[in-house]
C-alpha cells in the first residue's frame, strides 16, 4: 500500500481568525480511534465550537470537536464529541501553558487536515479581538476587495 503524500484539508475554524489575534501557530498530532480516521478521511468534522485546553499533569486536550459517527461503523463505533488528546513535545506544552495563563490569550484550533497520512490539527496562541478590532479588519478587507476591483474594471477599459 503506497503511503499517503501532501496535505489534505478536512476542516478549518473560519470564526477563530476572525475573533481572535493569531500570535503562535503549532502542529499537533492526535490520538484518534479507527471509525474516527474513517470519518474524517470522509471529510466529516467541525471546528465550530472547539476549543484546547490544558490540564494539571501537563496534558493538552481537543475539547468541543464535532467528528461524526462512521456511517459503516459498528458498536464500536465513536462518540462524536469525545475529548482527545493530543500529541506535542513536552517544551512546547509547557510553553503554551505559561502564555496562556498571561491576561487574555487562549489557545485555539485553526485546521484540522491530514499530513502524509496522519491527522494534524494546527492551534494557535490568540489574544481575543475587541469589536472595534473586527469592525476594522472587515473594513480593511472590503476596501482591498473594492480597489482591486477598480482595478480590473480600470485594466479593462484600457484595452
Amino acid at each position: 500500500m503506497a503511503k499517503e503524500q501532501g496535505t489534505k484539508l478536512v476542516a478549518q475554524n473560519k470564526k477563530a481568525r476572525h475573533d481572535y489575534a493569531i500570535e503562535d501557530k503549532y502542529e499537533a498530532g492526535m490520538v484518534l480511534t479507527g471509525t474516527e480516521v474513517k470519518s474524517l478521511r470522509e471529510g466529516r468534522a467541525s471546528l465550530a465550537e472547539a476549543f484546547v485546553s490544558i490540564d494539571r499533569r501537563g496534558e493538552i486536550w481537543l475539547e468541543g470537536a464535532n467528528i461524526p459517527e462512521y456511517f459503516n461503523g459498528t458498536w464500536n463505533n465513536h462518540a462524536p464529541k469525545r475529548k482527545r488528546k493530543l500529541l506535542l513535545h513536552e517544551r512546547e506544552i509547557v510553553k503554551l501553558s505559561r502564555q496562556s495563563e498571561a491576561k487574555g490569550y487562549t489557545i485555539v484550533p485553526l485546521s484540522l487536515y491530514f499530513k502524509d497520512g496522519r491527522a494534524k490539527l494546527e492551534i494557535a496562541l490568540a489574544r481575543g479581538k475587541r469589536e472595534y478590532d473586527k469592525r476594522q479588519a472587515l473594513r480593511e478587507e472590503q476596501d482591498k476587495r473594492e480597489a482591486l476591483r477598480a482595478m480590473r474594471n480600470a485594466n479593462r477599459r484600457s484595452r
